[in-house]
C-alpha cells in the first residue's frame, strides 16, 4: 500500500470519528430540531446506537449525546473479538450490525494489508451460522457500519458533551443535571450548559452517570453471596484458578524482606472474607488492537513514566515457570489482533480502578491514563527487558499498534475496556439464579448466553507469603436465558421514564454473564422499543402492556426464548429425551465444580467436571419425583475419555431407601450419552442421585439424569 493510500485512509477514519463534532459542540438546537425529543439516549455506545435506530424506525424523535468523539464503545473501540457464548441468542438490530459486518468484508477494497482468502477467524466466526454474519472485526470497520447505519437512518449524534454530575455522589440524590417533577426527568444538562428535554431517556453508558446523576439507587463492587442467596459473588479465593501467578512468586520490593513493602497493586488488605462483599470492581484494561505487518506497525515504545517496580510481578512470574505469550492474541482481518489479558500478569491493571465509577471526569482521565501507560509499559517490557525470555521477546517485538485504527498518533485508542462500574439496583435484579435457570425472567426483552465471568479483583499475599489474584470465576455450562424488562428499569418511586440498557440491575456474578456488546445492542432495541410504546399509551415505563411489547419485539426479529436452534451440534436436547431427565443445571451443586462442553456428547449446554482435584469435597444432586409407579432405569449421563475416573461414586435415594453405585467413567455409555446405574421398582415420590468425587482415581463428569420408566 503506498503512503499516499495509507494516509487516505487514516485520514478517512478521523473524518468518521471526527463527524459532525464540531457543529453539534457549539450549535444550539436548529429549528429543525424538536424542543423536546420523544427519547434521549446519554451514551454512544453499541447500545445506545441500536436504541436510537429502533427510535427512528417506530417514528420518533431521538438524539444521541456521546461524551467522547467517537460513537459505538468498546465496538469500535478493541473489542473485535465478539464475545457472546451463543450467538442464536441475538437478533434484531444488533444481529443486522454483524451482517453489515460481513457485507463491509466482502467488499475488496476492505482488504487493506492481506487477502481475504489469507484471513483465518477463530472464535464466534470460526464458523458459518448460516446467517451471512461475521462476529470478528477491525475497530474501523466497526466504526464505519456503524457510522453507516446511523446516517442510513438520519439519528442525530451530539459528540463531546458531558452530563453535568455535580451534586450527585451517592447513590439516591440528584445531581444538578438532571431536571425532575416528581419521578418523570424533565430534562438533562450538559457541563456545556446545554439542556436536552425528553418525554422517555436511556442510560446507554458503562458508568451509569445518568440513572444515578437522576437518583436512582445502585450499587458498585461485589454483593455478599448471603444477598441474593448466590455462591459465585463476593470475595474467591477458591474459585481463583485461571489468570493466576505461578507458585512462589515474592510479592515485596526486596524479596523476602517484608519491610521493604509489597510490590506496587499488592492490596494490604487484601483478600477478605470468602463470599463477603467488598467495594471492589473487576480489572479494567485496553482491548490492544495490534499488528505484524511492518508497514502499518508502530513499535512498542517506552512511556516517559515508565516505572520498573510495575512490571517487577511480571518478570518474577516469568522467573517462576510462566512460559508462552502472555497475552490473547485473537486474529482479526488484515493482519491485525483483538489482544486482551492471560496468565497472572498480563494487560488487566489489577486493583487501580476502584474509584473510576464515582469519579469526577477529570479523575477518570488521570486513570484512564494510567492504565494506557501501563499497557505501553506492559509490552515494551515484554518486548525488550533482558529478564523476559528470549523466545517471548522475539514474538512480542514482531508486533505493535496499528497506524491506521485510532486517532491518537501512538496508536492506542481513548476506549477504556469498563467491564463493570455502576450497576443499577431496579425493579428487578439479575442474579446467578437466572442465569443457571433455578429464577426465570418471564418478561423477557433479550437473552443472555455468556459465562458467569469475572476477571480479577485484587492482588494479595496468601498465608505461604506469595502473591496472589482474587477475583476471577469463570462459570457457565447454562443454556441462554432471559433477561427481565424489569432489570432495565429503577424502582417505579425513584424514576418513571428512565430505562437502563448497559449498566442494568444485576447482581456483580449475574452481569459478569450479560455484561457482552451484543446483548447491549439487544436490549438497547428493547428499551427504546418500550420507551415509544410508553409514549403512545402516556403510561409509564413500568405500566406498559408487556404483551404489547413482546409482539413488537418479536415483529423486529428479536430473540426472547431460547430454542433447541442454540444448542451446539454435540448436545441433546433434555425435552427430546423420554421420561424425567434432570440436567446439571437444574441440580444442587456442593463445592467448586468447572463446565465442560469439548467431549461430547452432553445434554444442554455442557457438563461439569472437578479437574481432577479437591477430591471428597464435591458433589451434585439431582432430584426428581415418581408421579406413576412403575418399574424404571435410573441412568446417568457422561462423557468418556481416559483421563476419567473410574471408581465414581453415585447413591440413588428413593422409597426411603438408599442405594450406592460405581461407575467407571472410562467405559463408554450408550450411544445417547447415558449408561444405566439399575433398574428398579418405584413408588410416587421423590428420587434423589448423588454424585461424588469422594477418593476416585480421575476426572469425574456430571452431567444428567434420566428416569426412563419401562414397558411392563
Amino acid at each position: 500500500m503506498s503512503k499516499c493510500r495509507r494516509a487516505f485512509r487514516s485520514l478517512m477514519i478521523l473524518v468518521v470519528a471526527l463527524a459532525a463534532t464540531a457543529g453539534a459542540v457549539t450549535k444550539p438546537l436548529s429549528a429543525a430540531e424538536p424542543e423536546v425529543y420523544d427519547v434521549v439516549v446519554y451514551g454512544g455506545t453499541a447500545g445506545g446506537i441500536a436504541a436510537a435506530i429502533q427510535v427512528k424506525r417506530m417514528g420518533g424523535s431521538v438524539v444521541v449525546i456521546e461524551p467522547s468523539r467517537r460513537i459505538g464503545g468498546l465496538t469500535t473501540g478493541g473489542l473485535g473479538q465478539t464475545d457472546i457464548g451463543n450467538k442464536a441468542a441475538i437478533g434484531g438490530i444488533a444481529r443486522e450490525f454483524y451482517q453489515n459486518i460481513a457485507r463491509y468484508y466482502q467488499q475488496p477494497e476492505n482488504w487493506k494489508w492481506q487477502r481475504r482468502e489469507q484471513y483465518r477467524s477463530g472464535g464466534q466466526s470460526r464458523t458459518a451460522d448460516g446467517e451471512a454474519t461475521q462476529w470478528t472485526f477491525e475497530p474501523s470497520a466497526a466504526l464505519a457500519v456503524l457510522q453507516d447505519m446511523v446516517d442510513q437512518h438520519q439519528v442525530p449524534v451530539v459528540y463531546n458533551q458531558r452530563l453535568d454530575r455535580s451534586g450527585s455522589r451517592h447513590s439516591g440524590e440528584v445531581g444538578s443535571g438532571v431536571e425532575k417533577q416528581g419521578t418523570t426527568i424533565k430534562s438533562i444538562r450538559m457541563e456545556s450548559g446545554q439542556v436536552f428535554r425528553g418525554r422517555c431517556f436511556i442510560d446507554a453508558t458503562y458508568e451509569g452517570d445518568l440513572f444515578a446523576t437522576a437518583g436512582a439507587a445502585y450499587t458498585v463492587g461485589r454483593e455478599a453471596n448471603a444477598t441474593y442467596g448466590e455462591t459465585l459473588n463476593g470475595v474467591q479465593t477458591q474459585r481463583a484458578i485461571h489468570h493466576q501467578f505461578m507458585p512462589g512468586v515474592d510479592p515485596y520490593v526486596r524479596k523476602g524482606d517484608p519491610s521493604s513493602g509489597l510490590l506496587p497493586g499488592i492490596d494490604p488488605d487484601g483478600p477478605g472474607q470468602e463470599g463477603g462483599s467488598d467495594a471492589r470492581v473487576q480489572a479494567y484494561c485496553f482491548r490492544a488492537c495490534l499488528t505484524d505487518h511492518p508497514e502499518n506497525r508502530i513499535s512498542f515504545a517506552k512511556p516517559a513514566d515508565y516505572d520498573p517496580l510495575m512490571y517487577e510481578l511480571l518478570l518474577r512470574n516469568f522467573e517462576a515457570g510462566q512460559g508462552g505469550f502472555p497475552v490473547i492474541n485473537s486474529q482479526m482481518p488484515n493482519r491485525k489482533t483483538d489482544t486482551n489479558n492471560r496468565t497472572g500478569v498480563s494487560t488487566d491493571f489489577i486493583g487501580q480502578n476502584y474509584d473510576y465509577p464515582e469519579a469526577s471526569y477529570e479523575q477518570r482521565e488521570r486513570i484512564i491514563e494510567r492504565h494506557r501507560s501501563y499497557i505501553q509499559g506492559l509490552f515494551w517490557t515484554m518486548a525488550n527487558h533482558p529478564r523476559v525470555p528470549e523466545a517471548t521477546r522475539r514474538i512480542v517485538s514482531r508486533w505493535g499498534t496499528c497506524k491506521d485504527e485510532f486517532e491518537r498518533e501512538d496508536g492506542w485508542q481513548q476506549q477504556l475496556y469498563i467491564r463493570e462500574a455502576r450497576r443499577l439496583v431496579g425493579s428487578l435484579v439479575m442474579t446467578q439464579h437466572h442465569c443457571q435457570g433455578r429464577q426465570t425472567a418471564e418478561d423477557s426483552v433479550g437473552m443472555a448466553a455468556y459465562t458467569m465471568d469475572s476477571h480479577n479483583v485484587q492482588r494479595y499475599v496468601d498465608e505461604a507469603g506469595h502473591v496472589r489474584n482474587e477475583g476471577d470465576v469463570q462459570v457457565g455450562g447454562f443454556p441462554p436465558y432471559p433477561i427481565s424488562y424489569r432489570s432495565l428499569l429503577p424502582k417505579s418511586d425513584e424514576c418513571s421514564n428512565l430505562l437502563v440498557p448497559v449498566s442494568l440491575s444485576a447482581s456483580h456474578i449475574a452481569f459478569g454473564s450479560i455484561r457482552m456488546e451484543p446483548v447491549f445492542m439487544v436490549l438497547g432495541q428493547s428499551a427504546a422499543t418500550a420507551a415509544m410504546q410508553s409514549i403512545e399509551a402516556e403510561q409509564a415505563l413500568h405500566d406498559i402492556d408487556y404483551g404489547k411489547l413482546r409482539t413488537r419485539l418479536l415483529a423486529d426479529k428479536q430473540v426472547l426464548n431460547r430454542d433447541v436452534s442454540m444448542l451446539p451440534a454435540n448436545a441433546i436436547a433434555a425435552d427430546s429425551l423420554k421420561g424425567i431427565v434432570i440436567d446439571n443445571v437444574e441440580a444442587k451443586v456442593t463445592g467448586v465444580w468447572s463446565t465442560g462442553h469439548v467431549v461430547g456428547p452432553f445434554v444442554g449446554l455442557g457438563y461439569l467436571h472437578d479437574g481432577d482435584a479437591a477430591k471428597g469435597d464435591l458433589s451434585v444432586s439431582f432430584s426428581g419425583k415418581i408421579e406413576k409407579a412403575g418399574r424404571y432405569a435410573v441412568r446417568v449421563s457422561y462423557s468418556t475419555h481416559s483421563n476419567r475416573a473410574t471408581n465414581v461414586p453415585v447413591t440413588v435415594q428413593a422409597g426411603g431407601e438408599t442405594t450406592p453405585f460405581t461407575v467407571n467413567q472410562r467405559k463408554a455409555p450408550g450411544r445417547d450419552g447415558f449408561a444405566t446405574l439399575a433398574e428398579v421398582q418405584c413408588k410416587p415420590g421423590p428420587v434423589t442421585v448423588t454424585v461424588s468425587n469422594k477418593d476416585t482415581n480421575g476426572y469425574v463428569i456430571v452431567d444428567a439424569v434420566q428416569l426412563l420408566p419401562l414397558s411392563p
